[in-house]
């Protein structure tokens, strides 16, 4: 079992005629993609689209999802077969906030070094949705319109020569040194309910978790985010499209380590379920024969004391155990950065520190609900300045901490 990524590097991103990608612009029928949104979804009102790219002094407010466009070419199974990407070409959906914790992207400036969407060829959708929807269903309107939106792009590069070829095996189907240390990815995903969820093939990761699951299926798109959480940690559908842990292990396999596995597993609310999981996956990486474990997570606070339990539970198992994470350490960084800690979690590599406060230059333009700025996390009433300027933590910008290691900052030992 093969799956092929085929990616295109785009140059620019225009309005056109036609959706279609031709001498690396990508041409986008604006009138088409809105007419497609609305007739597909009743729950759309209407929907406005803009264009941004990097340098670009613009400020997208309200970010609810990231999501790569692409289209399978071959083979009808997730992980398997082939798939057309468009490599940096993102769909950004925004739109009024229904709880407190969507985000912004800044397109230049001091805020444009956090974000890894401010160097991707933007196609925004500020998505109004008709009155009378359940926050679910606010939500859910908007975050499927971008992903049909993305599928609606991705159209484009079906019959083009791709620029780059990715081939990644099933791991079953490597061979590698038996004196290799086997390595397994635990991915903890996000799944608290109230808007704090995550999706593997569709269904909600509340159900059905742990597991263990092929690596290639997470490259072909397996999971979709689904929460409202601070955007500097959290995993849009873009960042798990594009795991940088699953990529570096596949990298590694077979040269420093030998990659047995992808264990998911979820981040509950009750501390019962919490044990339950964490046990659970606890067995699931014992199957695998696993001598250490990657471990990631998404959010903080409450999946701290996720990623703690599976740290302590391996470690006392013998199993080796790298987690990652960010920290809310207080705008001073002298705050305890954890809401838990176990003694066992000794190699923890630090994505940095949300709490930390930047000041955020004018924007010509503002793309999204400009009127819901405030109610961003990371922002408070005063955060807009008479001139312009946004003054907030880190969390207010998407992917500035996120726990993937798809960032910039990290942390060194004094």
């Amino acid at each position: 079992m093969v799956f092929e990524r085929g990616d295109f590097v785009v140059d620019e991103v225009r309005f056109g005629r036609k959706t279609e990608l031709r001498d690396r612009v990508l041409f986008v029928d604006e009138k088409g993609l809105i007419e497609f949104l609305v007739s597909r979804d009743d729950r759309i009102d209407t929907c406005t689209i803009s264009i941004a790219g990097p340098g670009d002094l613009t400020r997208i407010i309200c970010v609810k999802d990231v999501t790569q466009p692409g289209c399978k070419v071959r083979g009808n199974r997730p992980g398997e077969g082939r798939k057309h990407v468009l490599e940096n070409v993102a769909v950004i959906t925004c739109g009024k906030i229904v709880g407190f914790q969507e985000g912004i992207i800044d397109m230049s400036g001091a805020g444009a070094f956090y974000s890894p969407f401010s160097s991707t060829l933007n196609v925004v959708l500020d998505i109004d949705v008709v009155s009378g929807l359940s926050p679910h269903q606010h939500e859910e309107a908007i975050r499927t319109g971008g992903i049909a939106a993305a599928d609606f792009l991705g159209e484009a590069a079906r019959s083009v020569t791709p620029d780059t070829m990715h081939s990644f095996a099933a791991l079953g189907d490597l061979t590698v040194s038996p004196d290799l240390p086997r390595v397994v990815y635990v991915y903890m995903l996000l799944s608290q309910g109230l808007l704090h969820d995550s999706y593997v093939l569709g269904c909600n990761a509340k159900q059905g978790l742990p597991r263990t699951i092929e690596p290639t299926m997470l490259l072909d798109g397996a999971i979709t985010s689904g929460n409202c959480v601070s955007a500097c940690d959290k995993n849009t559908s873009w960042h798990h499209q594009n795991n940088p842990v699953v990529r570096e292990l596949y990298r590694n396999h077979g040269r420093e380590l030998n990659f047995v596995g992808v264990v998911l597993t979820n981040e509950p609310v009750r501390l019962a379920a919490k044990e339950a999981s964490a046990e659970k996956t606890i067995a699931l990486v014992r199957e695998l024969n696993g001598d250490g474990v990657i471990l990631s997570k998404e959010g903080f606070g409450n999946p701290d004391a996720d990623q703690m339990l599976l740290t302590r539970g391996l470690e006392q198992a013998g199993i080796k155990v790298v987690a990652i994470t960010d920290e809310f350490a207080g705008q001073d960084g002298f705050s305890q950065s954890l809401a838990d800690t176990a003694e066992e979690a000794d190699a923890v590599v630090s994505v940095g520190n949300a709490n930390e406060r930047v000041v955020l230059p004018p924007m010509e333009r503002l793309l999204g609900p400009i009127s819901d700025l405030d109610k961003l996390a990371g922002a408070w009433p005063h955060s807009l300045h008479e001139d312009g300027r946004l003054e907030v933590e880190l969390q207010a910008i998407i992917g500035a901490t996120n726990e993937l290691g798809m960032q910039v900052l990290s942390c060194r030992e004094v």
